[in-house]
């Protein structure tokens, strides 16, 4: 029996998961895997090497040769540097855009990546990863200002009547692939220019269960891109 990865970082979304391995070939499709990250202080090695930070760690899980080889591309990848609104306090946002649900499945089960996936069990403290689909996208967005990330779920759209924010990109969740109990609906990508605006942001979400603001600093942002291409 082949070895089966543990994920001690979150809890799979059965239903979802179920649902995908049922996709018929025809019904499967792009999608873009949005990781908010958590690490652990000191990773945890099960062959007790040497300690090193989580972050660290993930570093060098980094599975660029396996995503590659299953069609996937980094869309994004970026630091959190600052989070008005939502817990717990992330440290790290990735994306990654799969030519399909099936390459998904076909990635978990290289050797490649299994011995990648040791440095990522022992650096990560917490992630939620969301499956979504794009809405939206601007390819003329000013890059002045911060990147900011707002999640939010419920049939009203708690972001969309704030001004002052440019919108980058738009994704509709269509599920947690891993996590907790919480569900998301949509994931927002803005640029932010001044105090006012931010603090419009968290007004408007305050009261909303669940919500996300985190402000990036971003490494790699090839975010719209991938949608224009995809």
């Amino acid at each position: 029996m082949a070895e089966q990865l543990e994920h001690p970082y979150g809890t799979i979304n059965i239903e979802l998961v179920g649902a995908w391995l049922h996709m018929k070939p025809e019904d499967d499709g792009c999608f873009w895997a949005l990781n908010l990250m958590k690490y652990v202080e000191v990773a945890n090695y099960d062959d007790g090497r040497e300690a090193v930070s989580g972050k660290a760690a993930d570093d060098t899980y980094a599975p660029i040769g396996p995503l590659a080889a299953v069609g996937a591309e980094v869309a994004y990848l970026g630091d959190v540097k600052d989070q008005p609104l939502g817990t717990p306090e992330w440290d790290r946002v990735a994306i990654v855009r799969y030519p399909t649900r099936a390459s998904f499945f076909a990635m978990q089960e290289r050797k490649d990546f299994k011995e990648a996936h040791v440095h990522k069990k022992a650096g990560m403290d917490f992630t939620i990863i969301l499956s979504c689909l794009p809405n939206t996208h601007d390819e003329a967005a000013s890059t002045d200002g911060d990147l900011v990330l707002l999640i939010d779920k419920g049939t009203e759209d708690v972001f969309a009547s704030v001004s002052g924010a440019t919108q980058v990109a738009l994704f509709d969740v269509e599920g947690v692939i891993i996590g907790d109990e919480r569900r998301y609906d949509r994931a927002r990508f803005v640029r932010v220019t001044d105090d006012a605006t931010m603090a419009s942001l968290v007004s408007a979400a305050e009261n909303a269960e669940d919500a996300q603001i985190l402000v990036l600093r971003s490494f790699i942002d090839k975010l719209v891109d991938t949608v224009v291409t995809a």
